[in-house]
């Protein structure tokens, strides 16, 4: 770890190769893409909960299955891709696996779900529950932290880095 604010990027000698897993896995060693995977994970992993398991009042697989292809009209696969990775993809950015793959899934679930439901209703989300349905704030919250793991990689303490070499 350095306590620069802005490492310097890896010398030659420590660059994983060229090769493109090399390249998603190579990340620098701060402490700020670490808090963006925590706080990422927190915040999705409750929501995969909802749609895989049922728990925290949600309608588990069949009936989050059902919504997304009967009332979005989402095909099975894509429904059954988000449910998963909004489950374990909260897990793996939790240890650092994969981190730029899952942020860039989150980004595009998110933009997902505010095109298919949430921009009808604005900006705010239903806080007062006096909207019909929740606006889409959380959600660019999420792509914005989503995105910027993307451009950052796992940071320290991460498998990415460790896979990296």
């Amino acid at each position: 770890m350095t306590s620069q604010a802005f490492p310097a990027p890896l010398s030659a000698s420590a660059r994983p190769s060229t090769g493109v897993l090399a390249r998603l896995l190579a990340t620098r060693a701060d402490l700020a893409a670490p808090l963006l995977r925590l706080g990422l994970a927190l915040v999705m992993w409750p929501h995969g909960a909802q749609k895989l398991l049922g728990w925290f009042g949600g309608y588990g697989y069949s009936g989050t299955m059902g919504f997304f292809t009967g009332t979005l009209g989402l095909p099975a696969p894509v429904g059954a891709a988000t449910i998963l990775l909004e489950f374990f993809g909260p897990l793996f950015l939790l240890v650092g696996l994969g981190t730029r793959a899952v942020a860039a899934s989150f980004v595009g679930i998110m933009l997902g779900a505010i095109l298919s439901v949430h921009a009808q209703y604005g900006f705010w989300m239903n806080w007062s529950g006096a909207q019909a349905g929740e606006g889409f704030e959380y959600h660019l919250l999420v792509i914005a932290m989503s995105l910027a793991l993307v451009v950052r990689g796992g940071g320290s303490l991460s498998l990415d880095r460790r896979l990296a070499g």
